[in-house]
C-alpha cells in the first residue's frame, strides 16, 4: 500500500523536482502539498507548485494549500541568486516563439483551508499512516505542533531536508538554509516528540545531477525533462560559477527518495537541537553523531548515501 505523505515546500528549483519525484512514485500517495515562505515569497511558492503540477498532466491531484509567509519571529531572506527572481530559475519568464509564456500560471486552484489546518486535518484522519516530508523552513509544521501537539504526535514521522552536521553550512559557516530560515520553528519540531529523520547537507551534497544528463533527456522532447532543463539552468549556473560543479545538488528530491526507499541512506540515532541565539551559529544543527549511550535521542540523521541508486531512481522517475 502506498505511503501517505504531505509535502511541505517553499517551492524553489529543487523543491519543484521533489514534487515531480513524489507524484511520479507509486510508493507514495501525496495527500497534500503545502506551501511556506522560504526560497521565494509565498505567492511565488504557490504559483510554482501549481505550474509543476501542470507539467505532470495528472488527472487526479493532491490538495494544495497556502501556509505561513514568514518565520515565527524573524525576517525571511530569500534565495533569488540561487533560485531566480521567480523561485523557479526564471522558467516562468520564458516565452514561446509566438510570444506566449512557456509556463503560464496554472488554472488549478489553491484550497481555501490554511496549510496548518490542512496538515492537522490529515494528521487527525491518518495518524500513524501519515508522513510529513518537509523540504522548506519548518514554520507550517511548528505552527501545527503549537496548535495541536497531541494530534501531531500521532503521525509516523517527519522527514526533514535540513541541517548540516559534519559539513559546513550553505548560508553561514555552520547553518543550512531551511533550518536557518526559521530556527525557532526547527527547535519546536525537535522538541515535539514526533519521530524525525534528517536528510542534511552531509548527504544531499553527494546527490549531484550532471548538467549533461539534464540536457540529454531534455533534447529527447519529454515535457518533464524540458521543464527540469528550463528550471535548473540558472541553478546549474550558480553551482558552476560558485562551486566549479557542472550540475546541481538534488537536496529536496533526496528527502522524497528517502520516503520511497529508506535504505538509500545510512542512518544513525541522535539528539538534534538547533541554535537560536548564537551570533555566528544561528540555525546550526547541534548533535553528537557518535551515539553515546543514554543520550536523549529525538531523531535519525542521514550520514551516508548510495549515490548511484538514488540518481538512477531520480532519472527513471523524473527525466526518462
Amino acid at each position: 500500500m502506498p505511503r501517505r505523505v504531505i509535502l511541505d515546500t517553499d517551492t524553489g528549483v529543487d523543491d519543484a523536482l521533489a514534487i515531480l519525484l513524489a507524484l511520479r512514485s507509486p510508493e507514495l500517495r501525496v495527500e497534500a502539498i503545502t506551501g511556506v515562505g522560504g526560497n521565494t515569497p509565498l505567492r511565488h511558492c504557490m504559483r510554482n507548485i501549481l505550474i509543476t503540477l501542470e507539467v505532470l498532466g495528472l488527472k487526479t491531484l493532491p490538495e494544495v494549500a497556502s501556509g505561513e509567509a514568514h518565520p515565527l519571529v524573524r525576517k525571511l531572506n530569500f534565495s533569488g541568486d540561487i533560485h531566480g527572481s521567480d523561485g523557479l530559475g526564471e522558467a516562468t519568464l520564458l516565452l514561446n516563439p509566438d510570444g506566449s509564456r512557456t509556463y503560464p500560471d496554472s488554472l488549478y486552484t489553491i484550497s481555501p483551508i490554511h496549510a496548518v489546518d490542512l496538515i492537522l486535518h490529515h494528521t487527525s484522519q491518518y495518524k500513524k499512516d501519515l508522513t510529513l516530508i518537509a523540504v522548506g523552513p519548518l514554520t507550517n509544521i511548528a505552527k501545527a505542533i503549537i496548535k495541536n501537539p497531541q494530534n501531531m504526535c500521532q503521525i509516523r514521522e517527519i522527514i526533514i531536508m535540513g541541517g548540516a552536521f559534519e559539513t559546513g553550512g550553505n548560508v553561514s559557516n555552520v547553518a543550512e538554509f531551511n533550518i536557518h530560515a526559521d530556527p525557532e520553528a526547527a527547535q519546536i519540531v525537535c522538541d515535539s516528540g514526533i519521530p524525525l529523520l534528517f536528510v542534511p547537507l552531509d548527504v544531499t551534497r553527494q546527490a549531484l545531477l550532471d548538467a549533461e544528463i539534464i540536457q540529454k533527456y531534455a533534447s529527447q522532447g519529454g515535457a518533464q525533462a524540458k521543464f527540469v532543463y528550463h528550471s535548473t539552468s540558472k541553478y546549474v549556473d550558480f553551482h558552476r560559477q560558485g562551486k566549479g560543479i557542472n550540475g546541481c545538488f538534488l537536496h529536496d528530491p533526496l528527502a522524497v527518495a528517502v520516503a520511497i526507499q529508506e535504505d538509500l541512506v545510512t542512518l544513525v540515532p541522535a539528539r538534534v537541537d538547533v541554535e537560536t541565539t548564537g551570533n555566528f551559529t544561528t540555525g546550526m544543527t547541534v548533535s553528537n553523531l557518535r551515539c553515546y549511550p543514554g543520550a536523549n535521542k529525538n531523531a535519525r540523521v542521514s550520514i551516508g548515501l548510495d549515490v548511484h541508486k538514488f540518481l538512477n531512481l531520480f532519472t527513471e522517475r523524473v527525466l526518462a
